[in-house]
């Protein structure tokens, strides 16, 4: 039997869900970690939400349908993706919504939701709604949906960089092959559970996750390894769905890893710090520097640095070595200044090359930049990174492209790795290791 406050819990979340109400949110696997805690945040307010079902030929051969060639790599992906869902036996176009984010910049990201809808339009499904918050406010458009929805995002999206983090860092050093992925399906599900948990209230929903992190830490820590000092840490920047996507990038981290790397991800966090210092700087460049709108992003940063603290502090002992910016402003956009200005260049390539020279400081021992065929981003990066290598003792960069045929990580790894592996001899910037490494 349902109880009145499950009915009235329920009606709530029927009327925040506004158009959203009996539908299927169908979020991109752009990350499939913070897609899958993505989708857990909009179940957690009443809206049902579902990654989309893994890339397949399938995907390609229909956003190759829909797509001219012109448009990047990723573009074609997710509208593949997402024209699976329509082409589905059981597809209910009242019943079907679409996430699709946008973006500021020069990068064609910001096409994708109006591409989409066009689409749509032309299937005969103009009604399907696209729900396409933007980074100009820093999504900011996420909370019409819930007043406390922003928070519960961030906290889904950093468990998400956390639990990827943990993987990455195990699984190069597991004795059985597969024991570091199980541990992370495992966790995944569990703070799947956690947070989409509608019953919970906020500072319950908050303890939650920390207890169900403590316990993925101790469970990754379990998993049986040898950590041994040595072994090639590779910084991997570039586009961010193309890196964080393994279809698109052909699992391209597992691939550093059979060829004797370790791959450091730039994470999802890093794009959300980053829209948050270029929402100031708009509103700065507005005139807008005492208003309302600044104080309330101002407070939104503090509070987001405060929760993003105490979701890292369990992991204080398993990060030594791995610590993510502090600033992203002070500690990668800053150092990326004079060969990138990021009050005139927008977009992932500022991060890239910022990032790349933190991860140098950090004693990586190569960087290579993950990005889509033809992509913008990728090629002005390029451009850059050889005053960025000579200037940091010829570090190793190296540029990946990937489209839906080919790329040149197969033919070139090989070469890389080697060129790492001697930086690695020579290297004035030493890397720091947690204890348990031998």
């Amino acid at each position: 039997m349902i109880s009145q406050t499950q009915m009235k819990t329920e009606s709530a979340a029927s009327r925040r869900g506004g158009i959203l109400a009996g539908r299927t949110l169908w979020i991109p696997r752009m990350t499939y970690a913070g897609a899958r805690m993505m989708a857990a945040v909009f179940r957690s307010i009443g809206i049902d939400a579902a990654v989309t079902p893994e890339s397949d030929e399938q995907t390609l051969e229909l956003g190759g349908l829909y797509t001219s060639g012109e448009e990047c790599y990723p573009e074609k992906v997710t509208i593949g993706d997402f024209l699976r869902i329509i082409h589905a036996d059981d597809f209910d176009p009242d019943k079907t919504a679409f996430l699709m984010p946008t973006a500021e910049g020069p990068c064609r990201f910001g096409q994708y939701a109006p591409y989409l809808k066009q689409v749509l339009g032309e299937l005969g499904h103009a009604d399907v709604p696209v729900i396409s918050p933007t980074s100009k406010n820093s999504y900011d458009d996420f909370t019409a949906h819930a007043p406390d929805f922003m928070k519960r995002a961030w906290w889904g999206m950093v468990s998400a960089d956390i639990a990827v983090k943990m993987l990455l860092k195990t699984r190069p050093y597991e004795n059985t092959a597969g024991d570091a992925d199980e541990a992370f399906e495992t966790w995944l599900d569990k703070l799947d559970a956690v947070v989409s948990d509608q019953a919970l209230t906020g500072r319950q929903r908050f303890a939650a996750i920390i207890r169900t992190l403590v316990d993925m830490r101790d469970a990754f820590r379990a998993v049986p390894a040898t950590y041994t000092k040595g072994r090639p840490l590779i910084g991997v920047v570039g586009e961010i769905f193309c890196r964080m996507n393994t279809f698109s990038n052909r699992d391209a981290l597992r691939r550093i890893e059979t060829h004797g790397g370790e791959a450091w991800l730039s994470d999802v966090g890093e794009w959300v710090w980053y829209t948050n210092w270029s929402q100031k700087t708009i509103l700065k460049r507005d005139g807008k520097t005492f208003s309302g709108q600044m104080l309330a992003a101002i407070i939104k940063n503090h509070l987001q640095r405060r929760y993003e603290e105490k979701l890292y502090a369990p992991f204080a002992e398993d990060f030594i070595g791995y610590e993510e910016p502090h600033d992203v402003h002070e500690d990668v956009l800053r150092p990326g200044w004079p060969y990138l200005p990021a009050d005139g260049v927008l977009g992932e390539m500022t991060l890239s090359i910022g990032k790349s020279i933190y991860l140098y400081e950090k004693g990586a021992d190569g960087i290579i930049d993950i990005s889509p065929f033809s992509c913008m981003n990728g090629i002005v990066s390029e451009a850059v990174y050889h005053a960025v290598s000579r200037d940091h003792d010829s570090i190793p960069i190296r540029n990946f492209y990937f489209d839906a045929t080919t790329s040149n990580m197969e033919r070139d790894l090989d070469i890389f790795m080697e060129l790492a592996l001697s930086y690695s001899r020579r290297k004035k910037r030493p890397r720091r290791y947690p204890q348990w490494f031998k």
